[in-house]
């Protein structure tokens, strides 16, 4: 079965974002084996230069970092990355698993995104949008689509 590990900056506060992801999560048990993690967000204040915004996201990396596991295909969320659909995600994950690759983390950066080390780290870089969504919601849009795409791969009802 199928590994998947969400890796997120920050903790979820929020009640609605926690019961959202806990659902999709609920949802995932039957498709694969969900690893949610969370690595604690740096505190700043509005105006920080860039060399500020990039040592942050670095600092947020480097903890990051940790918990990949050696051999995970890396998928960093990036909004330059590649924009697909969701049967184009289903069928990244599908060519994935019959190559051999039972294990998938996803990156999700927190307040000012990921840092470059981890952009290069990464095995792709998907995008979802050109629009800027608050990291708490896109982790649920993430989990969305990785149920979505499940759904895809065995022709199950949901999709459309």
């Amino acid at each position: 079965m199928l590994k998947i590990t969400v890796l997120a900056v920050g903790k979820l506060k929020e009640k609605h974002w926690r019961e959202a992801v806990g659902e999709y999560a609920k949802r995932l048990r039957s498709y694969c084996r969900l690893e949610l993690k969370e690595t604690p967000g740096e505190g700043f204040a509005e105006g920080l230069s860039i060399t500020e915004e990039d040592n942050i996201k670095v600092r947020e990396w480097q903890r990051m970092a940790r918990q990949v596991r050696g051999g995970s295909y890396v998928i960093a969320l990036d909004v330059q990355g590649e924009q697909v659909s969701s049967e184009g995600l289903a069928a990244r994950m599908e060519k994935l698993a019959l190559d051999g690759q039972s294990d998938i983390t996803f990156l999700i950066g927190g307040t000012l995104g990921l840092p470059g080390e981890a952009l290069q780290r990464a095995d792709w870089r998907l995008s979802f949008s050109q629009m800027t969504f608050p990291h708490q919601l896109m982790r649920v849009i993430l989990l969305e689509q990785i149920y979505r795409a499940f759904r895809i791969l065995r022709n199950e009802p949901y999709h459309k």
